[in-house]
């Protein structure tokens, strides 16, 4: 029989070792099971190539409107569209949201977070203004282009995404978090996932096959 105290020492001793086993697991896996991604109103969004110092070089910023008290920011024209953040020029606090750094806003694809594999930069180049996520580790993936201004001036830039890619919301255990996405269901040139297939309807005895004549009636028998 082996007695309990000698059971327990063991179990003590390799407890402290769950915390270090936890940490050694891959990131993106520790953020999927951590955080899940929501719907939310794209029409209440937008984001934004923001200037940096003289102009030369912009950031993402990603402006929401919470309320209608007043208006958080404007677009006017396109390609490029041109942003005026007006929730500069007041307290916006329960009016605005304003996420201006990866604190803010990360890359996800599907169910995986990739915050700690890929980094989203706005990057000027042939007249355009892309948004770029832009691996950080060997290995992470592909260079992909998010969203573009469509053409280049001085201001701030409405960013149009990509087709397929979107903003979601990130919560943790159904509560919603003051973090964003810049989402996308696949990678870009992955097939979409196939839909369920439906289930298959089995025919009945009754059921006549195809071509199949159907039964004769019964004669009618008439009384003498």
């Amino acid at each position: 029989m082996i007695h309990p105290l000698r059971v327990l020492v063991p179990l003590a001793t390799a407890l402290p070792l769950v915390g270090p086993l936890v940490a050694l697991a891959p990131a993106a896996v520790r953020a999927q099971s951590l955080f899940n991604a929501a719907e939310l109103d794209q029409s209440k969004f937008i984001i934004v190539a923001a200037p940096i110092g003289n102009g030369e070089r912009a950031q993402l910023n990603i402006y929401e409107q919470r309320s209608n008290a007043r208006p958080c920011f404007a677009v006017q024209g396109s390609n490029p569209g041109l942003v005026s953040p007006l929730l500069a020029t007041f307290d916006f606090t329960g009016i605005c949201n304003r996420y201006i750094d990866a604190n803010g806003y990360s890359l996800r694809v599907g169910g995986t977070d990739l915050a700690t594999q890929y980094r989203l930069s706005v990057v000027r180049q042939n007249g355009d203004n892309q948004l770029l996520a832009i691996p950080t580790k060997p290995g992470a993936g592909a260079e992909m282009v998010v969203a573009r201004s469509g053409g280049h001036a001085s201001g701030f830039l409405l960013l149009v995404p990509e087709p397929g890619w979107k903003l979601m919301r990130r919560t943790f255990g159904g509560r919603a978090l003051g973090h964003v996405y810049v989402y996308r269901d696949v990678l870009p040139g992955a097939a979409a996932p196939a839909p369920a297939p439906s289930p298959a309807v089995k025919p009945t005895a009754a059921a006549a096959a195809p071509g199949a004549a159907a039964p004769a009636a019964p004669p009618v028998r008439k009384r003498p």
